[in-house]
């Protein structure tokens, strides 16, 4: 373990990545494959391989209190040192007693990892988190810290660990990263490298793979000019997902390749009788269901449709987060899965074939909107789908899409789209592969901010990463008569030098002193961009804002000057609902 933290001391000094490759690729090959397949996740910055759903259940205050005890240091020196380093890891390395030796290993900290994991409750984890620091030199009990709050923080990402595998065990690079994509587990791919096999990679069900990302355009114009063969999505204010279908199962993974099936009970029927080894991605909305409207029967359809429309993410939100869902929860806040993907079905895997050719296996698999075309999409308030379910409502639909040949056809669509109470469109290339966690220019989102307020800084937080030692976290308010109420925090926005200056500024304006926290004087107001605004008892003002993110700060103006509640109260009833 001492060598995996002095290779991780040299991989955090040098900010050239072909030395970081270097560093880790001479580090594996040196040790046996074993061991070095440990290594290879910690290195990842996890404890465990990405797929297993194994996890350590070590929240921020036990480490907090452990370190704390081990230490014998005082509260105040524990807030110092962290505000000198801005991560926990750091702070054991200093404040920890020293050891005369090292005696720690690779595997003995992998057992007392899954010992960890396996305990229920805070205080056999705590006994065996403080037995594991205490055999710990304090260099070894930073990246043991690092690792279980998955904040490694050396300036390597999984992309470089993949590139020094390759080097170390001379097999392409490409095939690694497939390898480990599918897998979900970097030490069995480092595995499967030494041994030349990594061909006989397959892709894992019930493991979340990284999603495809868009990047952002600012017109139709310029989302033309990046391909040619465009179709067109609404884009839905939902929560995007991933569906794992196999044996009679369905299971739903979010963004951060978190589970969430348990938030959505009535989707996993819905989608269980699809064939086996299916994996779709699509968004999870709140759904409004119209009237039953009658159809020409087909071969596909029972003679009727229903209608329908995604309802905004404060409607949703009601049903985030729980691992019980209610009957009557189900009945107020209904949902749809909103498939737009397949990649892939019945063991056959579409990750590099076209959006077209995905599209075609995507049609046999889930039921067709009903025609809705450009011409008169502008006026259609809802989307009219085929209704063949039995029980008659339908919660998984394939999401509809459009062709667009002109910038004009986009902006009929995009003001359809918000007709219709979405955040804008998704512009695609018919001729793009599947690549999870890239964002290229193959996948486009076009939306338009919902509105800017003029707020008042009240209270900063210490940033994390690149922003250690400087207040760049800032939650704001807005006026209520003669009183500030907050209404949001946002910490994207600012360049650095501008986050210099106000915390400069701040640290001289302090009006209260909560550790991390820092209450301000009421001086600084920002305009704050947003996509819209829910119903929220988080903030005192009742509402909270989807996220916010800095315009500029207004120094033309006097905190006198900033928004009332009186205006977030239109925004918020003016929104599309």
């Amino acid at each position: 373990m001492f060598r995996f933290a002095q290779t991780c001391e040299a991989i955090a000094a040098t900010t050239k990545k072909l030395e970081k490759t270097a560093i880790v690729a001479d580090y594996l090959s040196s040790l046996p494959v074993s061991e070095a397949a440990i290594a290879a996740v910690y290195l990842s910055g996890r404890p465990f391989p990405a797929y297993q759903e194994t996890t350590l259940q070590v929240g921020g205050a036990l480490l907090w209190r452990t370190i704390a005890q081990l230490s014998g240091k005082s509260e105040q020196e524990l807030i110092a040192s962290y505000r000198r380093h801005g991560d926990g890891g750091s702070v054991a390395a200093e404040v920890l007693p020293p050891r005369p030796q090292a005696s720690l290993t690779l595997a003995v900290v992998q057992q007392t990892f899954e010992q960890i994991a396996a305990s229920r409750g805070p205080t056999p984890k705590a006994q065996l988190l403080r037995e594991l620091l205490g055999q710990a030199t304090p260099l070894e009990a930073k990246y043991i810290v690092k690792i279980i709050s998955g904040d490694l923080r050396i300036g390597l990402k999984e992309s470089l660990v993949e590139e020094a595998i390759a080097k170390a065990f001379e097999v392409p690079l490409e095939d690694v990263k497939r390898a480990n994509m599918l897998l979900g587990d970097i030490g069995e791919t480092l595995l499967l490298a030494s041994n030349g096999r990594l061909a006989e990679a397959r892709l894992r069900l019930f493991h979340p793979i990284d999603f495809m990302l868009a990047s952002p355009v600012e017109s139709a114009e310029e989302a033309l000019s990046y391909f040619e063969r465009a179709t067109v999505e609404d884009k839905y204010d939902g929560i995007r997902a991933h569906a794992h279908i196999h044996d009679g199962q369905a299971r739903l993974y979010s963004r951060t390749r978190d589970e969430i099936t348990e938030s959505f009970p009535e989707l996993p029927p819905a989608l269980a009788g699809l064939p086996d080894g299916t994996i779709l991605d699509g968004e999870i909305v709140a759904w409004s269901r119209g009237e039953d409207i009658p159809v020409r029967a087909t071969e596909r359809s029972s003679g009727s449709a229903v209608e329908g429309r995604a309802l905004p993410f404060s409607t949703l939100q009601q049903r985030l987060g729980r691992k019980r869902v209610s009957e009557k929860l189900m009945r107020e806040v209904p949902v749809a899965y909103l498939v737009f993907d397949a990649l892939c079905s019945q063991g056959k895997v579409f990750l590099d074939r076209s959006l077209g050719e995905r599209r075609e296996a995507l049609d046999q698999l889930l039921p067709v909107p009903l025609a809705v075309t450009a011409s008169h999409a502008q006026a259609q308030s809802k989307f009219v789908f085929e209704d063949a379910a039995e029980p008659p409502v339908l919660v998984v639909f394939r999401a509809p899409t459009f062709d667009a040949g002109s910038s004009e056809d986009i902006e009929t669509l995009f003001t359809a789209a918000r007709a219709r109470g979405n955040e804008g469109l998704m512009i695609k290339d018919l001729d793009s592969p599947y690549t999870p966690g890239r964002r290229g220019k193959s996948w486009l989102k076009m939306k338009r901010e919902l509105a800017t307020l003029d707020v008042v800084v009240t209270a900063v937080e210490y940033g994390h990463g690149k922003r250690i030692g400087v207040l760049s976290d800032y939650t704001f308010a807005v006026w209520d008569g003669d009183r500030l109420v907050n209404i949001g925090k946002a910490y994207s926005g600012l360049t650095d030098a501008e986050i210099a200056e106000m915390t400069e500024w701040f640290l001289a304006h302090i009006t209260r002193d909560e550790g991390m926290r820092l209450q301000v004087e009421p001086k600084i107001v920002l305009e704050v961009a947003f996509n819209n605004m829910m119903r929220s008892d988080r903030h005192e003002s009742g509402y909270a804002l989807r996220f916010p993110r800095i315009v500029r700060i207004r120094t033309d103006k006097l905190a006198k000057d900033a928004d009332t509640i009186e205006r977030a109260r239109k925004i918020y009833e003016k929104q599309p609902s």
